[in-house]
C-alpha cells in the first residue's frame, strides 16, 4: 500500500483548487459572452445569470482573498482585492442598467484566469 506525503496531498489539493478556480473563471467568462450577445438594450435571463454567477464568484475571491491562512503575498492579494472590487462595482452597474461593459469584465477575467498557475 502506498502512503502519501503531507507535501503530496497538499501540493495535490492546491493544484485542484486552482483548476476549479480556473473552471469557475471559465464559466463566468461563458455567461458574460452570453449577456454580452442579447439584443441591444434587453436584460434577459443570460444578463441575470452572468451578473449573478460573477457576483458570486468574485466575493467569493475577496473572501478568500481576506483569509490570514491564505499564502498569497500580501501585495498581490491587496492587488487582487482592488480588482474584484472594481468588477463588483461594474457588475452593479450592469444590473442597474447604468453600463454594458461586459467586455471589461471578460477581459479582466481572462487576465485573471491566464494568471492561475
Amino acid at each position: 500500500m502506498y502512503q502519501f506525503s503531507y507535501a503530496e496531498i497538499m501540493e495535490d489539493g492546491t493544484a485542484i483548487s486552482k483548476d476549479r478556480e480556473r473552471q469557475v473563471l471559465d464559466r463566468s467568462i461563458a455567461l458574460l459572452k452570453a449577456a454580452m450577445n442579447e439584443p441591444e438594450g434587453t436584460y434577459g435571463k443570460d444578463t441575470v445569470e452572468a451578473v449573478y454567477f460573477t457576483r458570486r464568484v468574485w466575493i467569493r475571491f475577496i473572501e478568500d482573498l481576506g483569509h490570514p491562512e491564505n499564502q498569497l503575498d500580501e501585495e498581490l492579494r491587496a492587488n487582487l482585492i482592488s480588482i474584484a472590487i472594481w468588477v463588483l462595482k461594474e457588475i452593479e452597474k450592469i444590473r442597474r442598467r447604468e453600463s454594458t461593459n461586459f467586455q471589461g469584465i471578460i477581459d479582466i477575467t481572462t487576465i485573471i484566469k491566464d494568471g492561475i498557475k
